[in-house]
């Protein structure tokens, strides 16, 4: 017996869309049960409603539950969900994602083995070419999805429930403790507590559950916060336990610790970014520390690594020909130079969660857009106000460009480049995240 669990809140533009692709999955009728959990409060939870009472009169077992609050968030609804649940195994999407007929089919057969709690699939995006902000975000969740996934779960080590798109094992959720509101990611400290618990996960790559990326900077911005500061809330959270746990491997907890600390990496980016300006003219003034700084350019292999481990993941995906490359090597600096655009940004958010400023639960606005000829601007979900940091954001586009230009005046040989490169790429960075979020008001 399956039950899916399909999470909404105020999805006035794809409810229909979520609601006729998941009836169409195949598996027989007598063993799924669909639960609409709609926390609505607009004008959509008339329209969901009217649409499920359609579809029971066609004797599909589908539910339609509302709450009277919005305690606890996505997790509150989730668990509330399982409480009512016929299902031995609970799958869960999101109201943008449109599983396959086949999504069940390819899924619950790994359930055979009793220590499996969890299968995740491999998000797919339907509007990866739609602008290039939908492509970055595109190429950093292929990143994820075919790197990080695949090599965490290759050797044992934990990995993470995607929010969506996965399918868990009732009983796994209730062992590991249920859904909990506290963090804004409560997939990822789900996923975490039902491992330490020796539950096992399966992350299938071949599965692709195919999903809208958001359009417009703003939701991009509302997504990326949350998931970056769930990640610090759950550092926070996890780091006691997986330190000592008893029969967690120091490879494992190594891995753990790091992955939890993933959204931290912007800190690092952001302070290193600021300092690199007076860097450049302490490094010309006092010649007795040019050693320093020359040794400390090893830390750029790092780049050197990432751009190599991704290579790795785009062919597997589109191919390895010299144009494919050449394509590759143009997303690999779209994405670094936006990711560092908004580093500020994810600094924020990571600071508020390793401090534990709480804050409420963000939907990312969805906006059913399929070519390019499709607006985004008339959604109603659109946040109407600017965030404070945004002109910080566009007074560090200035900064990044004075720091390009102090490479022409400083020293005594007629300049010094070797920075140059950084500050064109945050520069851009800065400014493409700064004038997207001032024209996408507009």
């Amino acid at each position: 017996m399956v039950t899916i669990q399909l999470p909404v809140y105020n999805e006035m533009y794809v409810m229909e869309r979520l609601l006729n692709t998941i009836v169409k999955l195949e598996y027989p009728r007598e063993k799924l049960e669909i639960q609409v959990l709609d926390d609505s409060t607009d004008a959509s939870l008339i329209t969901t409603k009217k649409h499920i009472e359609k579809l029971q009169k066609t004797g599909i077992d589908i539910q339609h539950l509302t709450r009277d609050n919005r305690n606890g968030f996505k997790a509150g609804a989730l668990k509330e969900g399982l409480a009512k649940a016929k299902g031995e195994f609970i799958a869960v999407f999101d109201a943008d994602f449109l599983p396959k007929p086949s999504w069940l089919l390819q899924t619950v057969p790994f359930f055979k083995n009793p220590e499996i709690g969890v299968v995740q699939t491999r998000w797919g995006h339907l509007n990866r070419n739609y602008s290039i902000l939908t492509k970055i975000q595109a190429f950093a969740l292929d990143a994820h999805f075919t790197l990080e996934q695949v090599g965490r779960n290759s050797k044992g080590h934990f990995i993470n429930f995607n929010g969506t798109a996965g399918i868990w094992r009732k009983a796994c959720i209730l062992d590991a403790g249920n859904w909990e509101g506290d963090t804004l990611t409560e997939d990822l400290d789900l996923s975490y507590r039902a491992q330490l618990k020796n539950w096992k996960f399966k992350y299938l790559e071949h599965v692709e559950t195919p999903a809208e990326l958001p359009v417009v900077i703003s939701a991009a911005r509302s997504q990326q916060f949350r998931w970056n500061k769930g990640g610090a809330e759950n550092f926070q959270k996890m780091l006691k336990r997986i330190l000592i746990h008893k029969h967690m491997g120091v490879k494992s907890k190594i891995h753990g610790i790091l992955h939890l600390l993933n959204s931290s990496m912007f800190t690092c980016v952001f302070i290193v970014a600021v300092l690199s300006v007076p860097v450049l003219y302490i490094k010309n003034e006092h010649e007795n520390l040019k050693g320093y700084f020359i040794a400390m350019g090893f830390f750029a292999s790092s780049t050197v690594i990432f751009f190599i481990c991704y290579w790795h993941m785009y062919k597997a995906t589109y191919g390895e020909s010299w144009k494919d490359f050449l394509k590759y090597t143009g997303s690999f600096f779209s994405f670094f130079t936006v990711a560092m655009g908004f580093s500020l940004h994810n600094t924020i958010a990571v600071l508020e969660g390793h401090s534990g400023k709480k804050s409420d639960f963000v939907r990312t606005p969805k906006f059913n857009i399929k070519n390019i000829r499709d607006s985004w601007k008339d959604n109603k979900y659109l946040q109407k106000n600017i965030a404070s940091h945004v002109v910080l954001e566009g007074l560090l586009a200035l900064y990044f460009a004075f720091g390009m230009y102090s490479a022409f005046v400083v020293g005594k040989d007629g300049g010094d480049f070797g920075l140059f490169p950084f500050h064109l790429m945050l520069c851009i960075g800065f400014s493409f995240v700064f004038l997207s979020s001032i024209f996408s008001k507009s």
